[in-house]
């Protein structure tokens, strides 16, 4: 009987803040499939759910090329990795996917679900706590409130696209600045942002960062996992 093939969002990166289904699921797969990129060993996903594993369960990391968008025609290592795991739930084990935040929001695992579902497999997605909402409780930094509009913008959408987003938002989350932290920074000056913004990279993990002075701080490089909070008012 083939195996069931779980994507499970991790949270942003404190293993408390997984959810108690996430948990539970967790100690009963047989593998666990831990994301990795190609420049870096280990696997950050793997490391917020590690206290929930068994001793004796089965880990496959898997690298995972960066990709804008998705295709029909992915590449030869993602049909390598799909294959992989098709194997794995051919042969009646239960397959665990971990992604960071939550499985559903800008998540690699998405990529992985829409190749297994067309070949069929039953899949079972569970929620994770996105970067964002994390950042906005552990500073007690109101999201929204009232009838605030928020806008969720990725840094890496077109420079006309995000000052867009902002003008159209009272507060807006930034995701994904790592590669262009300086551009983000001179728009949020450019509509009057800046000084009621804060920056969290590696938020629930031992060297998390704070910067509440981004416009000081825009010329240096930031951690991949970073995200900004900012509000008008």
């Amino acid at each position: 009987m083939r195996g069931t093939f779980y994507g499970i969002g991790v949270g942003p990166g404190d293993p408390e803040l997984l959810t108690i289904k996430a948990a539970n699921i967790l100690k009963t797969v047989d593998v666990i499939i831990a994301p990795k990129t190609e420049k870096k060993e280990g696997s950050v996903a793997f490391n917020i759910a590690k206290p929930y594993l068994r001793d004796d369960i089965e880990i496959v990391y898997q690298v995972f090329p960066m990709v804008k968008g998705f295709a029909d025609n992915s590449s030869d290592a993602w049909e390598q990795n799909k294959n992989e795991i098709v194997a794995l739930l051919d042969a009646g084990k239960n397959v665990a996917f971990l992604t960071l935040g939550d499985a559903m929001f800008y998540s690699t695992y998405i990529y992985v679900f829409r190749l297994l579902e067309k070949a069929g497999i039953p899949i079972k997605t569970i929620p994770g706590i996105p970067a964002f909402v994390a950042i906005g409780s552990h500073l007690n930094w109101p999201i929204v409130e009232g009838d605030d509009v928020l806008s969720v913008i990725p840094a890496t959408a077109s420079p006309e696209r995000v000052k867009e987003a902002i003008k159209a938002a009272d507060n807006v989350v930034i995701m994904k600045v790592y590669k262009n932290f300086a551009e983000i920074a001179e728009t949020l000056k450019e509509c009057d942002m800046i000084d009621k913004a804060v920056m969290v990279s590696r938020c629930g993990l031992p060297d998390e960062e704070r910067i509440d002075d981004i416009e000081t701080r825009a010329q240096k490089p930031v951690n991949y996992l970073s995200t900004v909070l900012a509000r008008k008012r």
